[in-house]
């Protein structure tokens, strides 16, 4: 494991082999590239992936932050902007593209505020599929970004959302909305619910969150999404 740095300078977290044949982008939750989203990253090596996790508060100096102080990540959270959002994203698939990475072969998921960065990163049209962990700012956007049922007209790549239908600050009526809007739309797209999880379902770093359940069947459908709409690269 360790830490690259893209062309802009913004550091990344990597893991595993750049030999991988498919690339995968794990965005953080709103408490930072912290030992969870590390240890995620770590996991899906096993998947056949080279795994990069960028630093979306690098700009303000790529701070972990408590899973009690919840303030303060609003607080980081709303320093994001549509702008800085997309030239991270750009300069994250940039560099991937330089150690031999096609957007065929790249794959991103996100969880929390990662979520929602990983369904606009499948509107650049630089990576191949995304999956979005609860992903929030559905009919109110956030981080600069336009709502989410306005963010998903523009879905370029394969997509998949999973929700837990006890989250409060997502109610199921906005992701119901989300999956009218995406099932219009001629890219696949996908929306599971999970009527016994809440926010932050797949974190076991968060004992009150976790969701065991939910969390096996989920990352078995990301694992199946990816295998499914990613083409590895030729080693």
């Amino acid at each position: 494991m360790s830490v690259y740095t893209s062309s802009p300078g913004f550091p990344i977290y990597a893991a595993g082999s750049t030999n991988s044949p498919r690339a995968l982008i794990v965005f953080q939750e709103g408490f930072g590239v912290n030992d969870h989203i590390r240890q995620v990253a770590d996991h899906y090596i096993d998947d056949g992936f080279f795994v990069v996790a960028p630093h979306l508060y690098h700009r303000s100096g790529s701070p972990e932050i408590p899973y009690d102080d919840i303030d303060r990540a609003k607080s980081l959270m709303s320093t994001l902007t549509h702008a800085g959002l997309t030239n991270d994203l750009r300069a994250t698939t940039d560099l991937l593209s330089t150690l031999g990475f096609t957007t065929e072969s790249t794959g991103v998921v996100g969880f929390c505020m990662g979520g929602s960065v990983a369904l606009f990163a499948a509107t650049l049209g630089t990576v191949g599929a995304a999956v979005s962990f609860y992903g929030g700012g559905i009919e109110t956007g956030r981080m600069g970004l336009a709502p989410l049922l306005e963010v998903a007209e523009h879905l370029r790549s394969p997509w998949l959302g999973l929700y837990g239908d006890l989250d409060t600050g997502i109610p199921v009526e906005e992701v119901e909305a989300l999956r009218d809007v995406t099932d219009r739309l001629d890219v696949v797209t996908e929306i599971v619910r999970y009527p016994l999880a809440g926010h932050g379902f797949h974190c076991d770093a968060r004992p009150a969150a976790y969701n065991d359940d939910a969390t096996k069947d989920a990352d078995r459908r990301t694992r199946e999404f990816f295998n499914a709409h990613l083409s590895p690269v030729s080693r």
